[in-house]
């Protein structure tokens, strides 16, 4: 779980940051058949970061189809394989924020969305943009899986992205550390690879 420091701090203008928690809930944190083991060890920085800047911190909540069959397209098939994540099959309350940071809601707030993207979310761009958000703190996980799919979309969108990566998870830490280098050597114009602590000293 290695951290990679390239290129240029990005300016962390007040009113123009956002905190984006991807998916710290309890269906990737308890013993299920999507359980991330990273989850807990990198919680405490998560934790800080959200703490701190509560008011500017929104949570996603992945959420599933009710059954397999209501899920779009290729998303079918997936659900398919994994019946038991379905909502039908799945206790309602894995799909909550793990604690403490349910408790930070509100002044924090939280979105389900459909997909791997926070983006998947309809109309969570437009609202970010009505809001002159330019740069998202990314935290959460999975690194190369709803993570990379947010921050992919964040750089199409024009945001830039700060990613402090001891507050990231995956299952596998070849694939995290290759996502960060991914982003370090094709992206550093528009994402930041750093730490909590170092993210904590500069955003006010």
């Amino acid at each position: 779980m290695g951290t990679r420091l390239r290129g240029t701090a990005f300016p962390l203008e007040r009113d123009a940051v956002l905190h984006l928690c991807i998916d710290m809930q309890r269906l990737f944190a308890d013993e299920t058949a999507w359980h991330v083991p990273w989850l807990p060890r990198v919680l405490p920085a998560v934790v800080e970061i959200a703490s701190r800047h509560a008011a500017r911190t929104v949570f996603t909540r992945f959420s599933p189809p009710a059954r397999p069959e209501a899920a779009p397209g290729a998303w079918q098939s997936y659900y398919e394989r994994w019946p038991q994540m379905t909502r039908r099959e799945l206790d309602s309350g894995l799909l909550e924020l793990v604690e403490p940071l349910a408790r930070l809601v509100p002044p924090a707030r939280q979105i389900e969305k459909p997909a791997n993207s926070a983006f998947s979310r309809p109309g969570f761009a437009t609202a970010l943009k009505r809001r002159a958000i330019r740069t998202l703190v990314v935290t959460g996980g999975e690194t190369d899986v709803c993570v990379l799919a947010t921050v992919m979309q964040a750089i199409d969108l024009g945001f830039r992205v700060v990613l402090p990566t001891d507050a990231l998870c995956s299952t596998s830490d070849g694939a995290h550390d290759t996502v960060v280098d991914l982003f370090g050597a094709r992206f550093s114009s528009q994402v930041e690879a750093t730490t909590t602590e170092d993210l904590l000293s500069r955003w006010e």
